[in-house]
């Protein structure tokens, strides 16, 4: 490992770090496309990048637990379907081709971009048949009311099956894609469990603690982790974590979901890139 790669791996830790904290993404997101960059495969750059995010998911959920910002409660209940799910994600990123690989993991990002805005349709409809009810009782003409949106959303919020969910997903995704489980997660308890981002941030970043480790030991078991790679690059992410959390609960609601789907949807550019130079080569 030259000087040059051993700063660039630092600062992409640190960055990484900062990203973990201010969006509960683990990192993975831009660690894992940095390392394709490197030249590393990119079943080893999934495995490398699970192992940071296991430093930097603790920095930063210790941080969030300091700050009385932290539910073990509802971490466990999404983290521990993960560790199951993971060593499923770490056997198919095994036998996946390269370029098939790296365009789901592009794919993945769209569909995280989706599912916020989904959210927020959801959100502007309660609150629009909310204020309806107000002014009048419910009428004949067919609108959907408050309680009538609250009853059909509950088929799909039941909060124990929404957990269940996540956490299966995102222990899929971190086997799969080393990115934690966090873009997932981050979404998916918007969605389904009506969380505020800034929320389902904090609780994603400690069940990422789980998935991360359940992931790690899995690719460690095939020899697919670069242990000093994962270590500079958790070094970075543990110091950027720390920086990151003392800044998201002063953060408005808005301002976080928009850094988290523009963050998404400039990455997906890349990544397609990537696969599209796979097939090429």
């Amino acid at each position: 490992m030259t000087i040059e790669e051993l700063l660039i791996l630092g600062a992409a830790g640190l960055f990484a770090g900062i990203l973990a904290g201010f969006l509960g993404i683990g990192g993975g997101t831009i660690l894992v496309p940095l390392l394709v960059a490197l030249k590393y495969s990119p079943v080893q750059a999934v495995a490398t990048s699970i192992l940071s995010i296991v430093i930097t998911a603790i920095s930063g959920s210790f941080q969030n637990w300091r700050m009385g910002y932290l539910s073990f409660s509802q971490v466990a209940g999404i983290g521990f379907p993960a560790v199951i799910t993971a060593q499923i994600g770490v056997y198919l990123a095994g036998i996946f081709p390269d370029y098939l690989l790296l365009a789901a993991f592009g794919l993945l990002l769209w569909l995280n971009i989706y599912l916020v805005e989904v959210r927020k349709r959801l959100t502007a409809k309660i609150k629009t048949a909310t204020e309806q009810d107000e002014r009048e009782d419910i009428n004949d003409s067919g609108s959907i009311s408050h309680s009538q949106l609250s009853q059909n959303s509950n088929i799909f919020f039941n909060p124990i099956f929404a957990r269940i969910v996540t956490g299966s997903a995102a222990g899929l995704l971190a086997g799969l894609f080393g990115v934690g489980g966090g873009l997932i997660m981050v979404p998916l308890q918007i969605v389904l469990l009506g969380e505020n981002i800034k929320k389902a941030i904090q609780t994603s970043l400690g069940a990422i603690v789980i998935t991360a480790i359940s992931a790690v030991a899995g690719h460690a078991a095939r020899g697919n982790v670069l242990w000093g790679e994962g270590l500079i690059l958790g070094a970075g992410g543990l110091l950027g974590a720390q920086i990151s959390t003392r800044f998201l609960p002063r953060l408005p609601d808005r301002t976080v979901s928009l850094a988290f789907r523009s963050f998404l949807a400039i990455l997906s550019i890349y990544v397609f890139w990537q696969a599209w130079q796979a097939v090429d080569s």
